[in-house]
């Protein structure tokens, strides 16, 4: 999850002040694109596409706005009031916009992501600095977009973005690391009372196995090692595979697993309805497949969750993830949750707590129902207050994080199997992951970046472990204590 404005907005108070220093530097070769992801992994997708399109069309990738040419904001519409924080980054970038021009310097600006898609014409018209609005379906069109100068682009195209899109820049992808997403199912049809997936990013459609195929072997060519299938309801997968038969996600991750160079997979994110069989077998059998699922359940009421038409009951997930235990007894779970749902008890709430005490997550991530305009929430009964809400998240977040901490600190005296993908903070350190998505830093030779390299849990500390590096190779964790 990202906040609107925390990161943005550090990078615009001094490069505001810069742009007439930009202008008297001398003339660049090339014009620069600054694009600023925000929301989902879906977004950091999606945004690292763009910026592959960018470079296509000559522009180079700068992190300082004030140098952009060009400059996109890749829009999440999940929480409350997310289009008027959006008008309120688009005023600050405007004033920038402005001081550029009075210096000479030209600078496009693009809303983009279901924001965008979400308002439409009505970006224009409250915010007459945007030149380009472009939906998450139609991002493959921007470099004709920027050609048209003035553009509105949110309808739900015929053809396959993807068809469209180039291949990754190997000097890019090697830039971003040696973990990689690849965009495998967009869109849902489940249709959650809370949720504008569906109006933003549409119905559901799965990509063809050898295309995705295709952009994991490029991406691991090119040095990515870890490779995340994303999609907004990704276990619903059901793309074309060999004989134009439907292939399933389990299918997927079974053949990506056997491309040279695919060290470790993972996916996300899942619906309980759409853990089959296959895919509970596949955390069984893919030896790359981390033992780490990302399952939301929102509510440990069946009373709220009927009411948000989730279509699972709490005895659904739990029989869920007793299925998935059965078959990988190192699996770790985290979660989504929703507190103080319109209509939302005391006791609805218990209920909240009890199924996370009785599942146990290493990690989750709740929040409070904000109200998105145009859902069936958003106009229910019983609405609840917000006093309400942020006691009832506070004592949510911290049973959570008790979890979080506590299988942090089982993970002490075993060893796992450890990407590291970038320095740490001192020479001879390197900072990685271990299967449950835990940060881990060791002293370690830099020769190990992007390999899987036997680490020992050593200490802990509020947010990473330590890990001393095993010289000798030793038996796989199998089960915390």
């Amino acid at each position: 999850m990202s906040v609107f404005g925390d990161p943005l907005l550090s990078r615009l108070a001094s490069p505001i002040e810069a742009a007439n220093d930009a202008a008297e530097s001398t003339s660049r070769p090339t014009p620069r694109v600054f694009i600023k992801s925000f929301g989902c992994q879906m977004n950091v997708y999606d945004s690292q596409r763009m910026a592959d399109l960018a470079v296509g069309e000559g522009y180079t990738e700068t992190q300082t706005i004030a140098d952009a040419d060009l400059v996109v904001l890749n829009t999440c519409h999940i929480r409350e009031r997310a289009s008027e924080k959006v008008f309120s980054e688009l005023g600050k970038i405007r004033d920038l916009k402005e001081r550029r021009a009075a210096a000479g310097l030209e600078t496009t600006l693009v809303v983009a992501g279901c924001v965008a898609q979400a308002e439409g014409q009505e970006i224009l018209r409250r915010q007459p600095a945007v030149d380009i609005v472009v939906g998450p379906q139609n991002y493959h069109r921007l470099p004709k977009l920027l050609k048209a100068a003035l553009a509105v682009d949110t309808e739900f195209p015929l053809e396959d973005k993807f068809d469209h899109l180039p291949p990754s820049p190997p000097e890019a992808v090697r830039a971003r690391g040696v973990s990689a997403f690849v965009t495998v199912q967009e869109g849902c049809d489940k249709f959650c009372s809370f949720c504008v997936v569906p109006y933003t990013r549409g119905a559901e459609t799965s990509r063809p196995v050898r295309k995705i195929l295709g952009e994991i072997e490029h991406l691991t060519q090119a040095g990515a090692r870890e490779i995340t299938l994303i999609g907004q309801n990704v276990n619903a997968y059901h793309g074309r595979g060999e004989g134009d038969r439907a292939a399933s996600l389990a299918d997927l991750l079974a053949a990506a697993a056997r491309i040279p160079g695919v060290l470790r997979l993972r996916y996300s994110t899942s619906h309980p309805l759409d853990m089959g069989d296959d895919l509970i077998r596949a955390h069984a059998e893919i030896e790359a497949l981390a033992p780490y699922l990302h399952l939301p359940v929102q509510s440990g009421s069946d009373r709220i969750l009927a009411a948000m038409n989730r279509r699972h009951r709490v005895r659904d997930y739990l029989d869920v993830v007793a299925r998935v235990r059965r078959a990988r007894p190192d699996i770790a779970f985290s979660s989504d949750f929703i507190v103080g749902f319109p209509g939302e008890t005391d006791a609805d709430f218990e209920a909240t707590l009890a199924l996370a005490r009785e599942v146990g997550f290493a990690s989750a991530y709740a929040f409070k129902y904000s109200s998105r305009p145009g859902t069936p929430a958003a106009e229910a009964e019983g609405q609840i207050d917000g006093a309400t809400k942020a006691r009832r998240l506070a004592a949510l977040q911290q049973l959570l994080e008790a979890q979080r901490q506590a299988f942090n600190h089982a993970t002490v005296g075993h060893r796992f199997d450890v990407i590291f993908d970038k320095p740490g903070r001192h020479a001879g350190q390197l900072i990685g992951r271990t299967p449950y998505m835990q940060s881990v830093h060791s002293d370690v030779e830099i020769s190990c970046m992007g390999e899987l390299t036997e680490v020992e849990i050593i200490g802990v500390k509020p947010n990473s472990l330590v890990g001393r590096v095993v010289p000798r190779p030793s038996h796989r964790l199998r089960k915390l204590a």
